[in-house]
């Protein structure tokens, strides 16, 4: 049986066609629509008041925010004159501006964190944390820490190996009594060759003052800075002590636009910051120095404390491990700063240098900057760590200069004459630097370093050593041996710019010689429209200039 109809019901009154046609309306609405009308009722009287807390919260925000900007106008009007005479006084231009700017916010920071300490809240410098900061990642959780940490490979080490680095390292190194240089050293001998001008008592070496309880009390305050930021800043030092996530104090954040950066950081003891502070203190320096400055910064507090918490944990922190890799975005001053400092000491340890290993094979790293570190490395006296950086540099297939790949040659084959046994790293980076630039070797060189096999030997790398050496073309002979490869096959062209049917058909064929004859003219085109200053093998670019020491 069939279903029975449904009977729709109809939805209007009216059908479109009768309202549009009547009279009374011609299709204009005459009653208002009574869900929308009761809607819009309910959201004109819907608006509640914001409870007593959440608007106590707001008052007191906007309170502080007045004091603030009234606090800094009354010091630009009490101390507008003597801003002027220092203008006057400066060096003139943008850096006297740069100059009144910082310290004005410098006075405005103080003047915040001594209203607030008053107020029985929390202490001074801890009070004077940057609130309209703009550095959202600040806040999330680990301070802004990102990426992995991971080593791609782990590095044993035995015994006989272990002896065969310490032979090439320094004695401090063996002893385990070499300290790395730091802030606060190179500080307080700027004060005792000050005193010492002066004929005043020298400083201990400790450098701070013992209180009543034994312990050691702050260090002594370098000339020229007013009890005032003493004050501060060794307030915001307590508080980077214990920091671990948030935003940092804006009196912090000047430091590095002031003249005696070096100076205000000392009073902020880095030596006792957190590793969270130590990887906020990195982001902000690189980012706000030149790559002069950003070195001694990297050289004075980071490496020291990086060393520091190897040596005492036998491992790094993530934070720290991140500030290294932030070091990175300034590659002249991560070099000169960290690598090279700690090279040059020969008392980096197998741990230290696996650790920077992996810092710099992450990084990407312009070409001039490692060519230069890698010429420095060469130079420098051997340590045996060395030979880890000198891997993982050659790894990365830079096309280096002619003077560069000398060095290296030079830097190898001087071990030819040494009677100790070189560790297994240094096979390696042989084993390494042939494998990469075998062909740009020259070949007296190349027969430098077969003799060098013989002196020096390993029952695994050497092998591969004189394997990649026989098969070597040296510097001059890869591209006639291209040309000559090319004149084996048929005699057709190495290069043929538009190479189509006809040069195909032209190997071997009676037009050999048109076609030859016509790619030759094309090439000679083609070389005409290059211009005649553009070098095309980076190899033959001048000279890489030797970085400062």
């Amino acid at each position: 049986m069939p279903g029975k109809k449904r009977i729709r019901k109809p939805k209007h009154r009216q059908s479109l066609h009768e309202q549009i046609e009547d009279p009374e309306t011609y299709g204009v609405r005459t009653r208002p629509r009574t869900e929308k009308k009761r809607r819009r009722a309910e959201e004109d009287d819907g608006e509640e008041l914001l409870d007593v807390k959440l608007s106590g919260r707001i008052l007191k925000a906007a309170r502080e925010q007045q004091q603030e900007l009234d606090a800094e106008e009354l010091f630009d009007l009490d101390h507008e004159g003597d801003d002027d005479d220092d203008d006057d006084d400066g060096q003139g231009g943008g850096g006297g501006k740069k100059r009144i700017d910082a310290q004005a916010a410098l006075r405005a920071a103080m003047q915040r964190l001594g209203e607030k300490g008053g107020k029985g809240g929390a202490p001074g410098p801890a009070g004077g944390r940057d609130d309209d900061s703009d550095d959202d990642e600040d806040s999330e959780g680990g301070g802004g820490l990102e990426g992995d940490y991971e080593l791609e490979e782990e590095v044993e080490v035995d015994a006989d190996d272990e002896r065969a680095l310490a032979a090439f390292m320094a004695p401090e190194a063996a002893a385990g009594g070499y300290r790395q240089t730091s802030l606060a050293d190179l500080i307080m001998a700027r004060l005792r060759e000050r005193q010492a001008e002066q004929g005043l008592a020298a400083l201990p070496e400790g450098g701070g003052e013992d209180d009543d309880d034994g312990e050691a009390g702050p260090g002594p305050v370098p000339e020229g800075l007013e009890p005032r930021v003493v004050e501060v800043y060794r307030g915001v030092g307590k508080l980077l002590s214990r920091y671990s996530t948030g935003k940092i104090p804006k009196a912090f954040k000047i430091i590095p636009n002031l003249r005696n950066w070096e100076d205000v950081l000392y009073l902020t003891e880095p030596e006792s910051w957190s590793v969270h502070a130590v990887y906020q203190a990195t982001r902000l320096f690189v980012s706000n120095l030149n790559a002069r400055l950003a070195q001694r910064f990297l050289a004075l507090v980071l490496l020291p404390r990086v060393r520091y918490e190897i040596r005492a944990s036998k491992k790094l922190h993530f934070a720290l491990f991140q500030a290294l890799r932030k070091a990175t975005y300034k590659p002249g001053a991560f070099y000169k700063g960290l690598l090279l400092p700690l090279c040059q000491s020969r008392t980096c340890s197998v741990r230290e240098a696996v650790i920077f290993s992996s810092v710099l094979k992450k990084a990407s790293l312009p070409v001039l900057h490692s060519a230069a570190a890698l010429l420095r490395l060469a130079t420098l006296e051997y340590c045996g760590t060395t030979s880890f950086f000198m891997t993982v540099l050659l790894n990365k297939k830079y096309a280096l200069p002619y003077r560069v790949i000398d060095s290296l040659v030079d830097h190898f084959v001087r071990f030819a004459d040494d009677e100790r046994q070189c560790p297994v790293v240094w096979h390696q980076a042989l084993l390494t630097f042939v494998q990469r630039y075998k062909h740009e070797i020259r070949p007296a060189d190349l027969r430098s370093l077969r003799a060098l096999c013989t002196k020096q030997n390993h029952y695994k790398m050497t092998p591969e050593v004189l394997r990649e050496l026989d098969h070597a073309l040296g510097r001059g002979n890869s591209a006639a041996g291209a040309a000559g490869g090319g004149g084996a096959a048929g005699g057709v062209a190495p290069m043929a710019l538009g190479g189509g049917p006809g040069v195909a058909q032209a190997a071997g064929g009676p037009g050999a010689a048109a076609a030859a004859a016509a790619a030759a003219a094309q090439l000679a085109g083609a070389k005409g429209r290059v211009g005649s200053k553009v070098v095309e093998n980076v190899r033959d670019m001048p000279p890489v200039l030797m970085m400062e020491d």
